[in-house]
């Protein structure tokens, strides 16, 4: 099994793990206050991350360059209004469902890789993605009325809208991630993936500190007073990043989230659970796709 397989799958396990902590600070946060939290407890262990593994591999800290710099700030920047997104749909739909619609992200993300990279799929890979797609469409009109009205308004409310520019914002943010720790060069992967993962977490800490503090001032000592859980955010998020980062270094964005998108099946088991929500025949129909999707994926040579 290439390495790629098991860093992702590990990755989406983690980050339901951080989303669910993200929803529990939700009540005692904004929306940007939860988001902050991602990063403000992640970035001093994406740095100590970063400096182990130097120690480990004996190798130089790369020189970053240009595109770095920009693909990093590209990725950044859509990564932190993502979230932003991400966070909001909590309080619009369920835990399960307010996921799925940013699920669509592997289908953006082999749009955006073959406009920046120029990276193409294989039919079969894209075939895999599509079918893992139509699972997180089959969850998102799950709740919906079976009528012209009800499938249109499941796709153009104001949830599926935030879900799916949240999906194409993450997109980008992967794409790019991949474009930054690909621009380094040098020997190996870890390294320049750990070096991209601390470089964006530092510059997103810095972006939403900067804007709580202008903002929403007392966000800061909302924060300050959830440590505890949101040190857990901090900690499971980072180790879910570098999970991501390593793997979309060795691997096509697209087919690293579109992997990612086994997530959902976790994130079912958390709503049902923990959160007690209701899941559906559609809903398990759209899990049944996703596995599809994903084993097909992971069966592309």
């Amino acid at each position: 099994m290439e390495l790629w397989i098991p860093l992702s799958i590990a990755a989406a396990f983690l980050q339901n793990i951080r989303s669910a902590l993200q929803k529990y600070l939700k009540d005692a946060l904004s929306d940007a206050g939860a988001t902050f939290v991602r990063f403000g407890f992640g970035f001093p262990l994406a740095i100590l991350y970063l400096f182990a593994l130097q120690i480990w591999t004996e190798q130089p800290l790369p020189s970053p360059n240009l595109r770095f710099g920009i693909v990093l700030l590209t990725g950044g920047s859509a990564q932190i209004v993502a979230t932003f997104l991400l966070v909001r749909l909590f309080s619009l739909r369920n835990f399960a469902v307010g996921t799925a619609y940013s699920k669509t992200e592997p289908l953006q993300a082999a749009v955006f890789g073959l406009v920046i990279l120029g990276e193409g799929l294989p039919i079969s890979g894209a075939l895999a993605i599509a079918t893992s797609t139509i699972g997180v469409c089959l969850i998102s009109v799950a709740r919906s009325e079976f009528s012209q009205k009800g499938l249109l308004s499941a796709f153009v409310g104001r949830p599926a809208l935030i879900g799916l520019s949240s999906g194409a914002l993450f997109g980008v943010s992967a794409v790019s991630y991949r474009a930054a720790s690909l621009s380094l060069g040098g020997e190996g992967f870890l390294l320049p993936a750990a070096f991209t993962l601390a470089c964006v977490t530092v510059f997103q800490t810095a972006i939403m500190t900067a804007y709580l503090f202008w903002w929403e001032p007392g966000q800061l000592t909302a924060v300050m007073k959830n440590w505890r859980p949101a040190l857990w955010v901090g900690l499971v998020g980072v180790t879910a990043s570098a999970g991501w980062f390593t793997a979309m270094t060795l691997q096509n964005a697209a087919y690293v989230r579109a992997l990612g998108q086994v997530e959902l099946i976790f994130t079912f088991m958390v709503s049902v659970f923990y959160f007690r929500e209701h899941v559906n025949r559609l809903e398990i129909m759209g899990i049944l796709a996703i596995m599809i999707g994903i084993a097909a994926l992971i069966l592309t040579p």
